[in-house]
């Protein structure tokens, strides 16, 4: 009742609404159109509530993507600790999978550039240097984050960052993935006039109970009874100030068209399932992506998708739905509507109301680079890898040491099947900018590929597999592997020539690493004066193990390289 009380006196003040936006949007987004008046609105959008945007022609992947407890049917025991049940009983042997540049080759989806427009005219537009001194929320640094319980004993860490405790740090909803920064995004490490240092780490939206395919009358998300939590919110993209130590999420979004002929947006691969009797593709849910790996180059945010490729944002282009910061009254927006930052349920341009699961910012999509190449026939149910056809987008990251390329790779579960421990690819910056920028069809070809080496095994396992991040630094190649609810490890290997094929082969020294070991980010140091910190992070709540815990951190790029012993 409340926000139509004030929905109500926002119309009836067009002339203060007009007035207030020349002070509240920023210079950009004020530019980009002049305000309609409330009243030229005519048609209303769809009600009640969520209409969720139409299919994006995305692959979905399985729920359980980069899970090391899934087991070959995508299954996961109820309670997370037991073993899941395997494929395979012991490693075996596997022979390296011949590198095939061409299965990683990407080509530009539909431009999303006009509806991206259309939204920069509706919506106030906020710049990422002002929106990290408007960062909200606070985090902990190095010796403020207490025990040291997640990390291996190999290396010690140069710097620790730990999420707002009473819920980031906790959070059965959202989980941490993937982490870039400023370093990716510039050689000099300046972003504008700003001293913020930036970081940012994806987390994906994981728990979204009573979601999907309910019949009518349960307890599905399109009822008003239910949680903000039941909604499927996709990625949300969190910005360190690592000057303030302070923090900022955004939500990304996909814009669309609704069925009244109005630009919206939504989460990220995110249909609500509206279901009523059988389950067909029509009327089921879709699954949010994983966000595995991050790289923010330049302007443009590269964010894995498993199944297809990348999503990418353009840091241009946020959207500030409460440039007031008064979340208690809506705020004019240019199109003439309001915009409502408290109701956590709804998304959108909903009953002529702007939403976004309760988040100021969101960013929205502004190009798709999807695989060129044809899936491979068996089944991924499990997290399993071929040795051809399409590859997964488990993780990326950005190699600055020589010409600048984009790292490529694939998480898989040997144990439950396939035929590779995975396989990883580059791309140069170049051609991914040309895609991003050109019109659909335009190619980037990937320059290298590699199967993962087939040496090691850990336990009753192999080695080299369950990859969740990886770094190629000055000719070298480093991963993160991950190990259920313990410490992973950080592996290296080098390309050699065996048998006359270029392959990578795996040093014999492991380090241990922290546990839930995620994305790997390189902060290389030229324009701030640092020594190169290799970065990650940790997914697992507290709740998962007895000394889980979430935290960015990093290790001395020296040191890694001394622990390898090259």
């Amino acid at each position: 009742m409340g926000r139509r009380t004030r929905r109500t006196r926002l119309a009836a003040c067009a002339v203060v609404a007009g007035a207030l936006l020349s002070a509240l949007v920023p210079a950009a987004g004020a530019a980009a159109t002049p305000a309609a008046a409330p009243g030229a609105v005519t048609a209303d959008d769809p009600v009640p509530g969520h209409e969720g945007m139409p299919d994006d022609g995305f692959a979905d992947a399985p729920e359980g993507e980069q899970d090391d407890f899934a087991g070959p049917d995508g299954s996961t025991p109820a309670t997370g600790s037991a073993e899941a049940p395997s494929a395979r009983s012991s490693a075996g042997t596997l022979a390296v999978v011949p590198g095939r540049a061409s299965d990683f080759n990407l080509t530009a989806g539909s431009n999303l550039t006009g509806m991206v427009d259309q939204l920069y005219k509706a919506l106030p537009t906020q710049g990422l240097t002002a929106l990290m001194e408007q960062a909200n929320r606070d985090s902990l640094w190095n010796s403020a984050c207490g025990t040291t319980g997640i990390y291996g004993s190999d290396l010690g860490n140069h710097a620790r960052v730990c999420w707002q405790s009473k819920d980031d740090a906790i959070s059965t909803e959202w989980i941490p993935q993937a982490i870039t920064g400023v370093s990716d995004a510039q050689e000099d490490e300046n972003w504008g006039d700003s001293d913020s240092d930036p970081i940012a780490v994806a987390s994906y939206d994981n728990e979204n109970p009573g979601r999907s395919n309910y019949a009518s009358g349960r307890d599905n998300c399109v009822q008003s009874s239910a949680s903000d939590a039941c909604n499927e919110k996709g990625i949300r993209v969190s910005f360190f100030n690592k000057a303030t130590g302070k923090y900022r999420h955004v939500l990304l979004v996909w814009p669309y068209v609704n069925s009244k002929d109005h630009i919206s947006f939504d989460a990220l691969h995110a249909r609500e399932g509206k279901c009523t009797s059988s389950v067909t593709s029509s009327c089921a849910a879709q699954n949010g992506i994983h966000a595995g790996g991050m790289v923010w180059y330049g302007n443009y945010l590269y964010v894995a998708d498993t199944a297809n490729g990348m999503r990418v944002f353009d840091l241009r282009r946020i959207m500030d739905l409460n440039p007031d910061n008064d979340s208690s009254v809506n705020d004019p927006t240019p199109d003439g509507l309001v915009s409502d930052v408290e109701n956590k349920k709804q998304v959108g341009r909903q009953s002529n109301v702007w939403y976004a699961y309760g988040y100021r910012y969101v960013m929205p999509q502004v190009a798709t680079l999807k695989f060129t190449t044809a899936k491979n026939t068996g089944t991924t149910a499990g997290n399993q890898c071929y040795a051809t056809g399409r590859p997964k987008a488990s993780y990326i990251s950005l190699d600055r040491t020589g010409t600048d390329h984009m790292v490529l790779g694939e998480y898989c579960n040997y144990n439950n099947g396939g035929t590779s421990h995975g396989r990883v690819g580059t791309y140069p910056m170049t051609a991914l900018t040309a895609a991003v920028e050109g019109t659909q069809g335009t190619n980037a070809a990937a320059d290298l590929a590699y199967g993962l080496p087939d040496s090691g095994t850990f336990g009753k396992e192999a080695l080299w597999h369950k990859i969740q991040g990886v770094m190629r630094y000055e000719g070298k190649w480093y991963f993160h592997r991950s190990n259920g609810y313990d410490n992973g490890r950080l592996l290296q290997a080098t390309p050699q020539t065996v048998d006359g094929t270029s392959q990578l082969v795996g040093n014999s020294k492991i380090l241990e690493s922290s546990y839930g070991p995620e994305d790997l980010y390189l902060e290389h140091g030229r324009g701030n004066g640092v020594a190169p910190q290799l970065w990650s992070l940790s997914e697992h709540a507290p709740s998962k193990c007895g000394v889980c815990k979430r935290e960015l951190y990093s290790y001395g790029m020296s040191e890694v390289i001394s622990a390898f012993g090259s």
